[in-house]
């Protein structure tokens, strides 16, 4: 019996510990020393939540940057992936009409195209693509909007984030944040 107490005492003791001390000083300290982090990396324009550094979305217009494919289509809520593996004929019919429409959307021949472009991620909310990605997507956009090859490019390098210290992932460019810098130099243009 007194075996019992004392686990139940440590239960009780534990719980609270870390159910709810080290919880709340661990937010208390992140909001306090990171608060943009803290809250979801937020993006605010014109007092909006216009989405998180964090997050994909989808781009349905071709003015814009397209993210990459989406298994559970962009909803935040869940993330996940198919499933699907490489010899599964339900991928290959995706990957076959998704090739096709990106050839079509940017009119580019049987270069070679990112997986990126045609493969969703492990969480099916990835914001970032890759440099290639988007620099095959920047012709469409030029034409489109009508800003220079040059100013797009300057666009998405300064929304290329760098990998991990040189050591894990990859560069990716936030998509979020590299369409709301389009619209704003879209803007810049129209005005002139």
């Amino acid at each position: 019996m007194d075996e019992l107490k004392k686990s139940l005492k440590a239960f009780i003791l534990f719980s609270v510990i870390l159910g709810l001390v080290y919880p709340v000083f661990v937010t208390v300290v992140a909001k306090s020393v990171i608060p943009h982090k803290a809250n979801g990396c937020l993006i605010i324009r014109n007092n909006e939540i216009v989405g998180s550094e964090l997050i994909g979305q989808y781009f349905s217009e071709s003015k814009y940057f397209q993210s990459r494919p989406s298994a559970v289509d962009y909803n935040a809520s869940g993330s996940g992936a198919s499933n699907l593996g490489p010899s599964n004929s339900i991928l290959m019919e995706q990957v076959v009409k998704r090739i096709k429409e990106i050839r079509n959307k940017n009119q580019i021949g049987n270069q070679p195209l990112p997986a990126d472009m045609l493969l969703s991620s492990g969480s099916g909310l990835d914001p970032h693509i890759s440099l290639q990605n988007a620099l095959i997507q920047s012709v469409r956009i030029s034409k489109i909007r009508k800003i220079s090859l040059g100013e797009i490019k300057k666009l998405i390098d300064k929304n290329t984030k760098n990998d991990f210290i040189g050591i894990w992932g990859c560069q990716g460019v936030n998509i979020l944040e590299l369409n709301i810098d389009l619209d704003d130099i879209s803007m810049k243009y129209s005005k002139n």
